[in-house]
């Protein structure tokens, strides 16, 4: 769907996310209909407070309540959050509702904390618009300006740690994003009329995030989720010393803010991952959060996005055989790129060692208390691969000079595989880089930018899957133009098309990343 959606509006922010008045919300409400979870938040005038749609207390009169497309609004209109419904454990559904593009690059921007040390005027240019128009589309959207958006996800991320942790209230605060203790503490006064280490369940002992090793989170998404299929695609591309996955288990050495860490992510109890996060400041926990939730894609709604593909007489049967399929997102939008120029005519195992090589000769060791389990360094950074000589590179000089180049390109440019502007906007820019083409623009936009809408329509294994039976393929023209009628979703009809075709995620199979790069690289 084209930027035109920006002008989406309508008689309240929630008819503009929904095409549902405040009756049929009542009545969704009163049924406890978990398809609304995290797509509307209810305020209870009688009580002052706010709840998910599933909340188990009982149901207030129609004339007690109000409806608001975000926990955000609510909050921002004077409402506090449930204590019973814990709307801070809602799938976080924000930047996935199909109505703004330019919110969604956003709220991407806001997660990876761009308002902490910047303003909305600041956060405007970044995804190409002013200051005005952005609270504009996030009062039309979200219901709520983005400060009050970036203050609410610090609210309610404390929250959760302060019922789901040990974590002492210093480092809780510190966790969450708050400047300090005092505002915290002022904070959670004004909101619930009682200091934080009141909302801890039980008086358990406190344990230090150094002492326990880490932060343990659980986050929600809504289901399905083909947790299997994203593993295999994750472990395809696990590159040595960096990644590892064994036993249902994925692991990750990661850099943030110049911190390095460690990350573990496995299923959880319900529609819930469990993360554990291990890194010496507990300031980038929520980055850490936000790029979880980016690599898992937590933030997908799949009722709605299968509902719009199965429309489609050949994608309704892909559909419904992976209603849980997500697109794999990336920890670093330069690691991505590095990848993307690796991989350039040679195989996605070939790609990975030569991943592992690189990262186990440029890149920091990891911390005798760090390493282990097959973990030993970090993805090397744009700094140190701008210096090298490309004739020292296991790989043709042409590539190497190019990769040598686009790190030279991400230290100029720290922003440079960040969400800004528009979709086309990006694969413009990616493709000015050394050594991508129009596919890898496509690709780093589907997986570091999120773009739902990003679509390699030149790729070998797209045509192949909509073969006619007389195996005619359509050409890169024609399935751009087929592909129109998926929008504003083409992203995942592009993932269904290549599991149909059994490259995801099947080892044995050419991948998407493997077939396409070779046409780049021509």
């Amino acid at each position: 769907m084209s930027e035109n959606r920006e002008t989406a509006g309508g008689a309240g922010a929630i008819l503009a996310v929904m095409d549902l008045d405040d009756d049929a919300c009542y009545r969704a409400f009163s049924m406890r209909d978990a398809r609304l979870d995290g797509k509307i938040f209810v305020g209870v005038r009688s009580t002052g407070i706010y709840c998910r749609p599933v909340c188990p207390a009982r149901t207030p009169l129609r004339r007690n309540v109000a409806f608001y497309p975000s926990a955000a609004a609510a909050q921002e209109a004077g409402f506090r959050p449930c204590l019973r419904c814990r709307p801070e454990t809602s799938p976080d559904l924000g930047s996935w509702r199909g109505s703004s593009n330019t919110v969604a690059r956003a709220l991407s921007l806001i997660e990876d904390g761009a308002l902490d040390g910047a303003d909305v005027e600041a956060l405007g240019d970044r995804v190409g618009v002013g200051g005005r128009q952005l609270r504009r589309l996030f009062k039309t959207h979200l219901g709520a300006s983005p400060v009050a958006v970036a203050q609410t996800r610090r609210v309610l991320l404390a929250k959760q740690l302060i019922c789901d942790t040990a974590l002492p209230m210093a480092e809780v605060a510190l966790a969450s994003g708050f400047g300090s203790v005092r505002r915290f503490n002022e904070t959670f006064q004004q909101l619930y009329g009682r200091p934080p280490g009141d909302l801890r369940r039980g008086r358990r002992p406190e344990v230090s995030a150094q002492a326990g090793g880490g932060v343990t989170l659980r986050l929600t998404y809504r289901a399905p989720y083909d947790w299997g299929g994203m593993l295999d695609f994750l472990a395809l591309r696990a590159i040595p010393g960096v990644e590892a996955v064994a036993e249902g288990v994925y692991r990750r050495a990661l850099r943030i803010d110049g911190v390095p860490g460690l990350i573990c992510v496995a299923p959880g109890p319900g529609e819930t991952l469990e993360v554990k996060a291990q890194f010496a400041r507990l300031q980038v926990l929520p980055q850490v959060i936000a790029r979880v939730r980016r690599v898992f894609d937590l933030g997908a709604d799949p009722g709605q996005v299968n509902a719009h593909l199965s429309q489609d007489p050949d994608l309704a049967p892909l559909v419904a055989a992976r209603p849980g399929l997500r697109a794999p997102g990336a920890w670093e939008g330069f690691e991505l790129a590095v990848r993307a120029v690796l991989g350039q005519q040679i195989t996605v195992a070939g790609a990975r060692a030569l991943a592992g090589r690189l990262s186990a000769e440029h890149g920091q060791p990891l911390s005798p208390d760090m390493a282990g389990a097959g973990l030993t360094h970090l993805f090397p950074t744009p700094q140190a691969l701008a210096g090298i000589d490309p004739a020292s590179l296991p790989m043709p000089g042409a590539r190497a000079r190019a990769l040598v180049g686009l790190a030279a390109a991400a230290l100029a440019d720290p922003d440079l595989f960040a969400p800004r502007g528009s979709l086309e906007d990006a694969v413009a820019r990616l493709k000015a880089l050394p050594g991508i083409g129009e596919w890898t623009a496509q690709y780093i936009a589907l997986r570091q930018m999120r773009e739902p809408d990003a679509f390699p329509h030149g790729d070998i294994g797209l045509m192949r899957a909509l073969a006619a039976p007389d195996g005619t393929r359509p050409t890169a023209a024609e399935l751009s133009s087929r592909a129109e009628a998926w929008r504003p979703w083409r992203a995942y009809a592009a993932l269904h098309l290549w599991a149909s075709e059994g490259l995801i995620p099947n080892p044995k199979s050419r991948t998407p990343l493997e077939t396409s790069h070779a046409q780049d690289a021509a």
